[in-house]
């Protein structure tokens, strides 16, 4: 009850807060390429349960593709390219944190195209708790877009390397989390954001 309490509390204060911010990004990106200001997927929440994600969206409209980003994508508008670097184009899953589909600490939810790699008796685990917009396994993935990038075959390496660290660390993370570990990860969150911007 605690962990969902702090979520409503933070994710109402922040939307409230950062109510000017968000108008100002929504205008940057509407005026910087034709499309909408936001982009929605679908990815895979609790128990295994669909949702549609929630971001500004950071790419041409009519980009097609693999749902991974690799170094350079060209497929990334101007304004994307900061918004990604800064993290910024996150800040609508705070709407998703409110209505109850994400949390702001949890695993990082996947596309159903990549959790169907997961092995059977991990993946109840890894979706036993809600995705959050942030986690440790984030924090040490902050340049995965580069390390695809150096590769021949970037979703091999995906599902063969990188996947398999997000999904030992998100049945860790089910398996240990806590209040106080949640508001560690929110404050090494904005620590690393902040010594990036």
């Amino acid at each position: 009850m605690g962990k969902r309490v702090m979520d409503l509390l933070v994710a109402t204060a922040a939307l409230a807060l950062l109510a000017p911010l968000l108008l100002g990004l929504a205008l940057w990106i509407k005026l910087d390429s034709p499309g909408p200001v936001l982009f929605r997927q679908q990815r895979v929440g609790r128990h295994g349960r669909l949702f549609w994600i929630h971001k500004f969206r950071t790419m041409r409209a009519d980009a097609e593709g693999l749902p991974l980003t690799v170094g350079q994508d060209a497929r990334i508008t101007p304004a994307g390219q900061w918004l990604r670097r800064s993290k910024l184009d996150e800040l609508p899953q705070l709407w998703d944190v409110l209505r109850g589909a994400m949390s702001l600490v949890g695993p990082r939810p996947e596309v159903p195209r990549y959790v169907a790699h997961y092995p059977e008796h991990l993946r109840a685990q890894a979706l036993a708790v809600r995705p959050g917009l942030t986690d440790p396994v984030s924090l040490a993935h902050l340049h995965e877009a580069e390390l695809l990038a150096a590769a021949a075959d970037p979703e091999r390496i995906y599902i063969e390397q990188i996947l398999p660290a997000k999904l030992e660390a998100a049945v860790a993370y089910a398996q240990r989390a806590s209040l106080g570990s949640d508001l560690r990860v929110i404050g090494q969150t904005i620590w690393r954001l902040w010594i990036r911007a």
